[in-house]
């Protein structure tokens, strides 16, 4: 058994721990160093929060081709930004602003509350959003994986700031296109703050909605694996 240690990173508003789990040694020496993993960002995309908790089964059990042979990466995964939108499978969090629109960009912008991404009335002022920048600034990632999921085919290895090489290893394990733009503007949105203004390669891995949790999984364990090697 290989345990994560837990690291508390806040509280939602409704009280619930945001935690990330660490495995691995706090000095990696692989290229990639340190991989931090989000899911759950919006409430009502289950299938990201069952991914993450997958890969943390894998990564604890230490099974042969994971966490043993890719003991010098250390891992770091959230695997539930957003508990309150989580138990309402509501996109946004108690306070109805959309977390992933919610980071202090150079694009941040308030917009409708009435939207269903609305940003809030101002950057980062949401606890699960400072909770996120604290992660950040605590583990000081080599490379992001933010889990999301998608209709109507959308699916694909979308890459901020300089991910493009991390979205193409991706993509020869779970076939999903590499694009560089989701395809309409995400204000305040995570990838913009870690990816383009940070300089962090991030990764928006959007699974497909209309696929079950366990073939989203399937199609992306070894995906998400690859990233420790």
């Amino acid at each position: 058994m290989n345990q994560a240690t837990k690291h508390v990173m806040g509280k939602s508003i409704e009280g619930h721990k945001l935690a990330v789990h660490a495995f691995g040694p706090s000095e990696a020496r692989k290229p990639l160093g340190c991989v931090l993993v989000f899911a759950g960002f919006h409430g009502d995309e289950p299938k990201s929060v069952y991914v993450v908790q997958r890969l943390m089964e894998e990564l604890s059990a230490g099974r042969a081709g994971t966490y043993e042979q890719r003991r010098e990466v250390r891992w770091v995964l959230m695997p539930l930004v957003n508990p309150d939108g989580y138990e309402r499978r509501t996109r946004r969090n108690a306070r109805k602003v959309d977390i992933n629109r919610n980071f202090p960009t150079k694009n941040w912008e308030v917009g409708s509350p009435r939207s269903r991404m609305f940003g809030g009335f101002k950057p980062a002022s949401e606890p699960e959003t400072r909770a996120v920048i604290r992660v950040i600034e605590k583990f000081r990632p080599d490379a992001i994986v933010t889990i999301h999921s998608i209709n109507r085919n959308r699916f694909c290895n979308n890459f901020d700031g300089p991910g493009s090489e991390l979205a193409r290893r991706l993509s020869q394990y779970n076939k999903y296109p590499v694009t560089s733009t989701i395809g309409y503007p995400t204000p305040g949105s995570f990838g913009t703050w870690a990816g383009v203004e940070r300089g962090i390669p991030t990764i928006t891995l959007e699974l497909p909605s209309h696929h079950s949790a366990r073939r989203c999984w399937e199609g992306n364990r070894e995906a998400l694996l690859s990233l420790g090697n």
